[in-house]
């Protein structure tokens, strides 16, 4: 039963999505179908209704869970249009991200580092290299043997009519359409594969891992502005009639909410006698970025945010998401844990136990599905179940309080670079 000490009538929740291009639309239509599949596998009430104004986009939940009533208002934190802005990039300039993104990731000895600890969403970051450069070498393969087929067709009808000009291979004409075949099929092709990336993702996460990269760790100035506006919607919370905030960030979109709460808490925007301060990151990849160069401001705020008492903050991942590192301390692998750390808790969601083994079967090798299970429903539920968390009577506190960090989790300096801002 739930501590009326710490019960939680009333909930404000902010979803901080990672590097996804989609409208917030999509994360309130998961939530929903997967509340009501979670609900009846593990017997609660939960009720979802569309909520959209011109500041945020989000819902409403009322839900009878362990016999108490709890009313949730979930916001999208949406920074959708940054990212669409920054996949905006033709076909050339993507090919020359792909060499620059390497080029950092690899000089840097980032790369090499990060396979230390998990060669899943390493391969995941490889993945779009390899993928682009196939693409390419199938498209220029393509293109050249039916330019040497046409070019073979022309010098067969030049001997078979004598005409001279195209007698052989070797002449302007069948040099020319040769070559003129060959860039057009291999143009046609490329344009081809980016329109099929909803099906490959190679455009998607070479977009995606440039996005970081592109200034070896450091935010681009849209993305802090729009960190900045995050900050102030959160910190209006605080003076709302509610029990809990809940910050949850995932994926990428987990690095975004430790500087947003570390400015937060720093600057005094988060009251002691107020409600309870949550943040639940899912699914993370912050060593791809806290691992960078330049990402002092980062790792600044993994340091400090791993010390404070004004929040809880639990890290939940599972090895069978390929695309998370999962069960790395975030603090502790990019090597900034500093005296007095307690946060955060690292857990598993344990996919092969928390789904049955018909379901783990089906989901397996979908990849990109497995990254958003968190979001989902479990047929066979642990203690984590994200609709308990988000509109369930229990603080994230309170529901984690006996939990010992996962005995696997990866806690041990890997990070190059650990240099952070001075104090």
């Amino acid at each position: 039963m739930t501590d009326q000490n710490h019960q939680v009538k009333k909930r404000r929740v902010f979803h901080i999505p990672g590097y996804d291009p989609i409208h917030p639309r999509r994360y309130r239509e998961l939530y929903r179908t997967e509340s009501a599949a979670q609900a009846q596998i593990s017997g609660y009430e939960i009720d979802v209704q569309a909520r959209q104004s011109e500041q945020s986009f989000g819902w409403s939940v009322n839900a009878h869970i362990d016999e108490q009533d709890v009313a949730a208002r979930i916001d999208v934190l949406v920074w959708s249009d940054i990212v669409r802005d920054s996949m905006a990039q033709s076909i050339p300039a993507t090919y020359w991200q792909l060499v620059q993104t390497a080029w950092i990731y690899i000089s840097s000895g980032t790369l090499r580092r990060l396979m230390w600890m998990r060669k899943g969403p390493v391969i995941a970051a490889l993945y779009p290299v390899g993928m682009l450069l196939l693409q390419l070498l199938v498209a220029l393969g393509l293109g050249l043997i039916l330019g040497n087929t046409v070019q073979s067709i022309l010098t067969k009808v030049g001997t078979l009519t004598g005409i001279g000009l195209i007698e052989t291979g070797g002449s302007w004409v069948g040099w020319a359409l040769k070559y003129l075949l060959w860039a057009f099929v291999t143009v046609q092709l490329l344009r081809w594969f980016k329109g099929k990336d909803n099906k490959f993702f190679a455009y998607y996460l070479m977009h995606d891992y440039a996005f970081s990269a592109r200034l070896n760790g450091a935010n681009p100035p849209a993305l802090e502005e729009r960190m900045k506006s995050f900050g102030d919607t959160i910190a209006e919370a605080f003076r709302s009639n509610v029990d809990e905030v809940l910050v949850v960030g995932h994926s990428s979109g987990a690095h975004l909410a430790v500087s947003i709460l570390a400015d937060l808490i720093r600057q005094g925007r988060v009251p002691a006698n107020g409600p309870k301060l949550a943040f639940l990151s899912l699914g993370q990849v912050v060593p791809m970025v806290s691992f960078l160069p330049k990402a002092r401001r980062l790792r600044t705020d993994l340091a400090f945010l791993s010390t404070q008492n004004a929040l809880t903050w639990v890290d939940v991942t599972a090895p069978g998401d390929g695309c998370s590192f999962a069960l790395c301390d975030p603090v502790s692998v990019t090597g900034v844990a500093p005296p007095g750390k307690h946060w955060p808790l690292v857990i598993s969601a344990a996919y092969t136990q928390s789904l049955t083994p018909a379901r783990w079967k089906e989901l397996r090798w979908r990849f990109f599905r497995l990254h958003f299970q968190y979001l989902c429903a479990f047929d066979q539920p642990k203690d984590y179940d994200y609709f308990q968390i988000t509109a369930g009577p229990m603080t994230l506190a309170q529901r984690f309080k006996d939990r010992p960090p996962s005995r696997s989790r990866i806690d041990v300096v890997a990070s190059k670079y650990t240099s952070v801002l001075p104090l």
